[in-house]
């Protein structure tokens, strides 16, 4: 099983994390966390490591309403929340990669109809962020 959804887009590094951001937004989703991989690899493992690497974030995007449900249904959800969505793009690489967790590992976490619905409800704005994405 395949647990992100992912596209690649002809775009530098730069303009993709911005056009993640506001794709996210016209969802509903905000950013609640930022984690530079590359800048952690760099103080951390030195910058050999971090050129290995490439540039690498980890958007942590919340969609408050999405999440309330989802808690209220299941406060153990927690431990699965925010939704995380990577932009990665490697030294030699002709474009930009974006992934997002696909939700559908939730529902095989738990047995609630509340959390499946949730999923789905994420599932669908996260693939069409995805899909605003490589439209343009």
């Amino acid at each position: 099983m395949s647990y992100t959804h992912t596209v690649t887009l002809p775009l530098d590094w730069d303009q993709a994390v911005q056009r993640t951001r506001e794709a996210l937004a016209a969802q509903g989703f905000g950013i609640l966390s930022e984690i530079d991989v590359r800048a952690t690899f760099e103080a951390k493992l030195g910058s050999e490591a971090a050129d290995e690497l490439g540039d690498y974030v980890i958007l942590g995007a919340c969609n408050p309403s999405l999440a309330s449900r989802a808690l209220s249904a299941e406060p153990d959800m927690g431990a699965l929340l925010p939704c995380n969505v990577v932009v990665r793009r490697g030294a030699g690489d002709a474009g930009t990669t974006v992934q997002a967790i696909d939700p559908q590992t939730m529902v095989q976490l738990s047995d609630s109809p509340a959390v499946r619905d949730v999923a789905n409800d994420a599932d669908t704005r996260l693939r069409a962020a995805l899909a605003a994405l490589q439209a343009g």
